[in-house]
């Protein structure tokens, strides 16, 4: 078996673990960083529960291997500091058993970063990529819409 050991910058800090090569950057933030914001759920990429953002975009950290966040950005739930969508997620009753909610807070974060006026179409289609099985999506989308409407300058 090859081991590497590597330096991912995680939440803004370099962080050196030691992984396999088919370790995926999931199993790399829980069991080796203890990070376990990013849930395991699918683990084939289906359910949105493990996302983080990698350079600022949404990944699933169950489909890429820890080896190909090297030289990236990965910011999990644990590194997004109080970020609007987290306190809209609690005002709006955007979850409610939780497992899912980081994988979605990280998913519309980038969302909100890379479409700042993103309309309805766009929360949609976006919102596809996760999966929740306890509650609606509209809570989800009326705390995203908050956090656009706030940032929009009038």
């Amino acid at each position: 078996m090859k081991f590497h050991t590597i330096t991912l910058n995680i939440n803004g800090n370099n962080r050196v673990v030691t992984v396999r090569s088919a370790d995926t950057l999931l199993y790399a933030l829980r069991g080796k960083l203890g990070l376990t914001g990013s849930k395991p759920g699918c683990l084939n990429g289906d359910c949105g529960a493990c996302t983080v953002n990698l350079d600022g975009w949404p990944m699933k950290s169950c489909l890429m291997l820890a080896v190909e966040a090297i030289g990236k950005k990965v910011t999990t739930i644990e590194g997004l500091q109080n970020a609007p969508i987290q306190q809209a997620f609690v005002e709006n009753f955007a979850f409610q058993c939780g497992y899912c909610t980081p994988g979605f807070i990280m998913n519309c974060h980038s969302l909100i970063e890379q479409h700042p006026d993103a309309d309805d179409e766009k929360i949609k289609e976006w919102l596809e990529s996760n999966i929740c099985r306890c509650t609606g999506y509209a809570e989800i989308e009326r705390a995203v819409k908050s956090v656009l409407k706030k940032n929009r300058v009038p």
